[in-house]
């Protein structure tokens, strides 16, 4: 295991690289950072010399590049063109999207797992055909479609909850957001879960623990579920840098100003330091969530073993 640990913790660096490096040309292909800063007005040639110099704009893509990373890798992300720390920014933002993850993919865990395991044991029942339909629905129905009909009906029409969270939302103000923003991965954990237990209901090892005797309840948590979660794990892990990054538009509808937020007023400023600054902590995130995904695979299934 400890040779495996390392061989993919060197196999996550030229990953990490090209996936920062595509980022960065990608954000400076959006424009020139220093006109978008000045609007229409434009700016005046000296200043705008003058930014370009102190920020590297006038350096070629890659020398910027290797001068951006050298900075990550001694602890400074920049500064956005307001001024701020780009520290700053993730200190605030990072928090409140690390809540909302964690709320939602706690939700499609427990409802989405639960729910396939259901309907892979009755499977062409009408309990299955139905649970089937809704995920379908909500697969079809649009997020902003979705999370503007919670927002009005349960904000503002019954009151259950505010319509707009606070700038340090609670995890009350954040039960709602979350639910919206699990939605779709529910949908897909559900289906992933009953397809997987389905199949596995019907293997070898199953008949053999039900011939022997053991109690259904066994046979279902120890064997037939144990198995059946390894694709829903290798789902979730991918989800998880997906929840963090993909809530932009969860994250407008309600006014929450985590991490989809930042990115968002980054790239329509053309705040490059910003941008990058989030993305490469995201695939930091990303990363390291694959790795211990590939470590949960061996306690899943004991058959699984690194050299």
């Amino acid at each position: 295991m400890a040779r495996y640990l390392v061989r993919r913790l060197a196999q996550m660096v030229p990953v990490f690289l090209g996936a920062t490096f595509l980022i960065f040309v990608m954000v400076y292909a959006l424009g020139d950072p220093v006109t978008a800063l000045f609007g229409d007005r434009g700016p005046d040639p000296a200043t705008a010399a003058a930014l370009r110099a102190e920020f590297h704009l006038d350096e070629p893509v890659w020398r910027q590049y290797v001068l951006y990373m050298g900075q990550i890798f001694s602890g400074d992300f920049g500064t956005a063109f307001n001024g701020e720390p780009v520290t700053d920014l993730m200190g605030r933002a990072f928090p409140i999207s690390f809540r909302l993850m964690v709320i939602a993919l706690v939700l499609e865990m427990i409802l989405g797992i639960a729910l396939g395991v259901v309907t892979g044991l009755r499977r062409g029942r009408s309990l299955d055909t139905s649970v089937l339909m809704l995920t379908l629905g909500v697969i079809a129905v649009p997020t902003f479609v979705l999370g503007t009909t919670a927002q009005y009906l349960f904000g503002v029409r019954l009151g259950w909850v505010s319509p707009a969270v606070s700038p340090d939302p609670t995890v009350r103000e954040l039960l709602l957001p979350g639910l919206i923003l699990s939605l779709v991965s529910l949908a897909y954990v559900t289906r992933l879960t009953r397809t997987s237990v389905a199949e596995n209901a019907r293997a070898d090892y199953i008949r053999t623990a039900v011939a022997k005797g053991l109690p259904r309840r066994r046979v279902t948590v120890r064997h037939l579920l144990r198995n059946s979660l390894i694709p829903v794990v290798t789902y979730l892990g991918a989800d998880i840098g997906t929840l963090m990054a993909g809530a932009i538009v969860t994250e407008r509808i309600f006014n929450i100003q985590g991490v989809g937020f930042q990115l968002y007023q980054g790239v329509l400023r053309q705040n490059s330091a910003t941008v990058v600054g989030f993305v490469v902590v995201l695939v930091l995130i990303f990363l390291l969530a694959n790795l211990f995904v590939d470590i949960l695979y061996a306690v899943l299934d004991p058959r699984i073993r690194y050299a």
